[in-house]
């Protein structure tokens, strides 16, 4: 114990960044390849299963031969249309089971692997191929959902870089720019609603992104967008070393949401502790300690799956595990969330995971953000560059002046 308290586990230390990077890199090849998977008829259990299984001998692969702890930080999940939290069906739910793919529809991907403890995920949303968006081309309402999303998730990743972090101009001219206080919550989430109402769409209720810290995905600060009446409010700014999860939902509809009557299959450890009554009670939750840690999991990933859905009862009822429930948009219409694992440091953020950037020269939409403010904070740089990254600073500015221009003239220049 006493050698663990002398370990750095913060960004201070090289070797944690390297642990991010590492995973993140893993997260990423499996969602390229599940998003591969993704295609109509597909069944949603199979692809979930392919899924870890990719997540798994990936990290196999990594630190072999250390002593540490590596796996899988979230288990793959494929929300469908609707769908807001992250789902994954089990084989011996036999309705749910056969739920699979359809053409066209709004599919949510989220997954993750862990090293040593430090965890990244990552989710995006894409389009299910179909007829009606063949050529990777997008018309209409989805690609104002996915447009939407886009430049909700790249406005929240530019708000939440600390005052002045990036400042340029004289000594002056940073310390005031320092000295400003951070935004609040709900200017946030006042600011994206700018730009998903600019599409049609609006901010899904309770949306929150969470500091990440070792073994732990739910630490002490969060960021909650369109808090709904009931729901919790934030806590805490983002900071230079910390590690966050930051997440987008929109919805082509209102934005409220309900639960429904889905089994909940996605659970996680507390750090409560009760003395279980049940023998099985304790056997589940004995594996899920073994297995998980405090990451997230699926009651498939079980070795008994049946068994598991009776071990955990108490545990819930007990508040050891809590347990996701399934949500979806109350007027059952499309969803699209994305997920970013970001570490903030002195030189801006580190996009360690995050959703693949859209070409917007096949998204055919008549809608474009053109409020000033909006379009000023999306030119900003996340990070500093300098050398050859420096060339692609040009790029990224001319991909946020592109939203308020003409597609058509735009995508040839782009391109």
């Amino acid at each position: 114990m006493a050698e663990e308290a002398t370990v750095d586990y913060t960004l201070n230390n090289p070797d944690t960044l390297t642990k991010y990077k590492t995973s993140a890199q893993i997260s990423h090849k499996v969602l390229d390849a599940v998003i591969g998977w993704c295609l109509e008829g597909e069944k949603i259990l199979s692809i979930c299963e392919r899924g870890d299984k990719l997540l798994e001998e990936e990290v196999a692969k990594v630190y072999k031969g250390k002593k540490i702890s590596k796996g899988i930080s979230h288990p793959t999940t494929i929300s469908p249309s609707s769908f807001v939290t992250p789902y994954t069906p089990l084989s011996s739910d036999a309705e749910e089971a056969l739920i699979a793919l359809k053409a066209n529809e709004a599919v949510k991907i989220q997954l993750g692997a862990q090293i040593d403890g430090f965890g990244t995920i990552v989710c995006d949303t894409i389009i299910v191929p179909g007829e009606k968006n063949k050529d990777d081309k997008l018309v209409g309402r989805e690609a104002d959902l996915l447009l939407a999303t886009h430049h909700a998730n790249e406005l929240l990743l530019r708000l939440m870089i600390p005052p002045g972090l990036l400042a340029s101009g004289t000594d002056e001219e940073k310390k005031k720019a320092a000295s400003e206080k951070p935004l609040s919550q709900t200017k946030i989430t006042h600011l994206l609603e700018k730009v998903v109402k600019s599409y049609g769409c609006n901010l899904v209720e309770g949306t929150t992104s969470w500091l990440f810290e070792r073994n732990e995905i739910e630490g002490k600060k969060k960021i909650v967008l369109a808090p709904s009446s009931e729901g919790g409010k934030g806590e805490g700014v983002p900071e230079i070393g910390d590690v966050w999860g930051v997440e987008v939902g929109v919805s082509l509809g209102t934005g409220k949401v309900k639960t429904l009557e889905n089994r909940p299959t996605l659970h996680r450890r507390t750090t409560i502790t009760h003395q279980l009554g049940r023998t099985s009670s304790r056997r589940t939750l004995s594996e899920i300690v073994k297995k998980f840690g405090t990451f997230p999991f699926s009651l498939r990933q079980l070795a008994d799956e049946r068994a598991a859905k009776v071990g955990v009862v108490e545990c819930v009822r007990s508040n050891v595990l809590r347990q996701y429930e399934v949500v979806a948009d109350k007027d059952s219409v499309p969803v699209a969330r994305v997920l970013s694992t970001v570490a903030i440091t002195k030189n801006g953020l580190v996009r360690l995971t995050g959703p693949s950037a859209p070409d917007e020269s096949k998204y055919k939409t008549e809608k474009k953000i053109i409020d000033e403010e909006i379009l000023n904070i999306l030119e900003q740089p996340t990070a500093r560059l300098t050398g050859a990254k420096g060339k692609n600073k040009k790029k990224k500015k001319k991909s946020a002046k592109k939203v308020a221009e003409d597609d058509d003239e735009e995508s040839s220049d782009e391109d």
